[in-house]
């Protein structure tokens, strides 16, 4: 039989309510946003320009670090 925990729950801090009104995408569901290949989505999250999660096997990108990258990587042109 497991030990019985007998601590008092913790309060959730600000940072556990960021954290789950964060939306993840997979990389399916950001290269269809981006509208480029999966094979892209991967190779800018191994490069460190699109930060994402690994779970398991796969990964997850925070939806907002999508759009920020989006944003930031607008290049005007003409």
């Amino acid at each position: 039989m497991p030990a019985r925990d007998d601590r008092p729950p913790r309060e959730p801090t600000p940072r556990d309510s960021t954290l789950s009104e964060m939306r993840f995408l997979t990389v399916a569901e950001v290269a269809t946003l981006m509208r480029v290949s999966r094979m892209t989505v991967y190779r800018l999250v191994h490069s460190g320009e699109l930060p994402a999660v690994r779970v398991g096997r796969s990964f997850r990108v925070p939806e907002r670090a999508v759009h920020d990258y989006l944003r930031t990587a607008f290049n005007d042109v003409g």
